[in-house]
């Protein structure tokens, strides 16, 4: 399937807020960040293949916790990122977060497994 069909299926209209309360996640910092658009996700845990590919607006789901998840989060535009497995962020990690106005949000889900349930939210 090509980028452009792929992308046509996704509701674009869903905001973070709506999907963290859709997915019950557990919301570490979110600010005005809620009402950020979500265009996708992408699931990685190597900080240089989310440089690389990941792409404005989507959601990163990852089980790192550190503050250079929030840089790239800035760097790339992304709309949250989710932290799976119960993982929790590290204070320089919220405070960069908050700084940024990037929701950072948790679930207890596997990344495979959240990444699924997000997958049938943006493709009905």
């Amino acid at each position: 399937m090509g980028k452009e069909t792929f992308h046509k299926k996704i509701k674009y209209d869903m905001t973070v807020k709506e999907m963290a309360d859709a997915l019950k996640l557990r919301v570490f910092s979110a600010g005005e960040g809620m009402k950020n658009k979500v265009a996708g996700g992408y699931t990685s845990d190597l900080l240089s293949d989310v440089m690389g590919y990941a792409d404005t607006g989507q959601v990163w789901i990852t089980l790192q916790t550190h503050k250079n998840v929030m840089a790239i989060a800035s760097l790339k535009e992304l709309s949250a990122v989710v932290l799976v497995k119960g993982f929790e962020p590290d204070e320089d990690t919220l405070a960069l977060a908050r700084q940024e106005q990037i929701p950072l949000l948790g679930t207890p889900d596997q990344a495979f497994e959240f990444s699924g349930r997000l997958y049938r939210m943006l493709h009905p």
